[in-house]
């Protein structure tokens, strides 16, 4: 397209300024035979004598085809191109005439000698009328040169646009198939590298909202598991729904059936709600991975204990928060170390009975922020093989270590469990505190040594009764 439209444009252009030249090359040639005739009238208004005359024309032009020729000068015929009946024109209009002849054109231009009229004649081929045929070779080597540098120039920009816009087609698709992780680059005009500009904008928008949603839904449906756990313990609280044993009235058989769909549902229901919290972890974590998370810990802490209290005061369980008063950052996500917190508290009412006394604390030390859980139950017999299978022989998901582990390791951290001062299960969760390095210590260490300081430790407060263990 830009070959055609530079041809018109040069065509436009340079055919007539090739005209031109042509027409002023035609002008100059009649103006030089004007000339060459004005030398031989002057001399002819001096002498008539034809030496004179023949010395004039001779003088005139060094090509003898093109030196004027003088008619009616003397009665002898004279070898010249005009005919009788232009040379009687001439003498009859006595003013200068131009006409055409074979091979290019006729200046006639007439003296008065006395009695009888004289005709200069002077003949002008066609070769000199048409102008220079190198001025057109010229004009078409200019044109050739405009339109190919125009489509040269066009192309290459043709080319970056055709390239940006290929990009932005490119990452619009991906968009679209759901890896909201793409980027373009943005170039070529300046529309598009503001439409570059705007992708990435709603790219990263989209991401912001994808993953604000979803941590969302984490955390609702760990808040979900503070009622189902009121909801479950107060159901574990009624009678037994065994109907196999003893002799029941037709009530206390359906009473007895009742409670057991009871809590079944509720079974069925913890069940849904831990695959929703792998599910919408699962995504959160691969969405954090992509970009640097932090949170107060204290904060955090301070948050979810006021859920917690609310359930260990209906089961009169005797609790505590301690370390939690100052800010302490580590660098995970907010949704994420609540999942874990819940978690692991969540094991506390699930798996210790009604009135067990549990600690959490918060503490900074050796580059490592600690979030201790304590409890005064049975205990877990074997901690390693607890921490290693991931699952609970009790009949539960796994999910409360499984996840307190992947958020500690998100933080390059560790969790690690030990007996507890109060005399059951102490889980500790160490994370990498980003405000300080840290220091060359073993992290099983530094929690095998927090266990130590907490035992040795005096509680200020009521005694909490010791229970036997178990490997729950």
């Amino acid at each position: 397209m830009t070959a055609g439209v530079g041809t018109l444009l040069a065509a436009a252009f340079l055919i007539p300024l090739g005209l031109t030249l042509d027409d002023r090359a035609r002008e100059e040639a009649i103006a030089d035979a004007a000339r060459r005739s004005a030398l031989v009238t002057g001399a002819l208004a001096v002498s008539t004598d034809p030496e004179v005359v023949a010395r004039a024309v001779e003088a005139s032009g060094e090509d003898p085809a093109t030196r004027p020729v003088v008619h009616g000068l003397t009665d002898a015929a004279v070898a010249g191109r005009a005919d009788d009946a232009q040379l009687a024109r001439a003498r009859a209009e006595r003013h200068s005439l131009v006409v055409n002849v074979d091979g290019g054109m006729l200046r006639l231009d007439p003296v008065l000698l006395g009695e009888q009229t004289a005709v200069v004649e002077v003949f002008v081929p066609d070769a000199v009328l048409d102008g220079d045929r190198d001025s057109w070779l010229l004009l078409a080597g200019v044109a050739v040169a405009l339109v190919g540098a125009a489509v040269l120039v066009v192309d290459r920009v043709a080319a970056r646009t055709v390239e940006a816009t290929r990009g932005l087609v490119t990452a619009t698709l991906a968009v679209a198939d759901g890896d909201l992780g793409v980027r373009v680059q943005p170039n070529g005009p300046r529309e598009l590298a503001e439409a570059g500009h705007a992708f990435n904008r709603m790219a990263e928008r989209l991401v912001a909202a994808r993953t604000e949603e979803r941590e969302l839904v984490a955390d609702l449906s760990h808040r979900l598991r503070t009622p189902l756990t009121v909801l479950r313990l107060d159901a574990e609280a009624l009678e037994s729904d065994d109907t196999s044993v003893g002799s029941f009235s037709q009530a206390e058989l359906d009473y007895r059936r009742g409670i057991r769909r009871i809590r079944q549902a509720i079974v069925t229901l913890e069940g849904e709600i831990d695959t929703l919290i792998k599910t919408t972890r699962k995504a959160v974590t691969t969405e954090a991975a992509a970009g640097p998370a932090a949170c107060d810990v204290s904060e955090v802490v301070r948050d979810r204990m006021v859920f917690w209290a609310a359930l260990a005061g209906d089961q009169n369980r005797p609790h505590r928060v301690s370390g939690a008063q100052l800010r302490i950052p580590a660098p995970v996500a907010r949704a994420e170390l609540a999942a874990a917190l819940d978690a692991v508290i969540g094991n506390v009412f699930r798996y210790t009975p009604q009135g067990t006394a549990f600690e959490v604390a918060v503490s900074r030390r050796d580059g490592y922020v600690a979030i201790r859980i304590d409890d005064a139950g049975p205990g877990i017999a074997n901690p390693d093989r607890a921490l290693r299978r991931g699952a609970s022989d009790q009949g539960s998901t796994g999910l409360g270590l499984d996840i307190a582990k992947r958020v500690a390791l998100q933080a390059n951290g560790s969790v690690s469990i030990d007996r507890a001062r109060m005399g059951g299960a102490s889980v500790v969760m160490l994370l990498a505190d980003p405000e300080a390095t840290p220091r060359q210590v073993s992290r099983f260490g530094l929690v095998g040594r927090m266990a130590r300081e907490g035992r040795e430790s005096k509680s200020s407060g009521r005694r909490w009764p010791r229970q036997r263990p178990s490997d729950g």
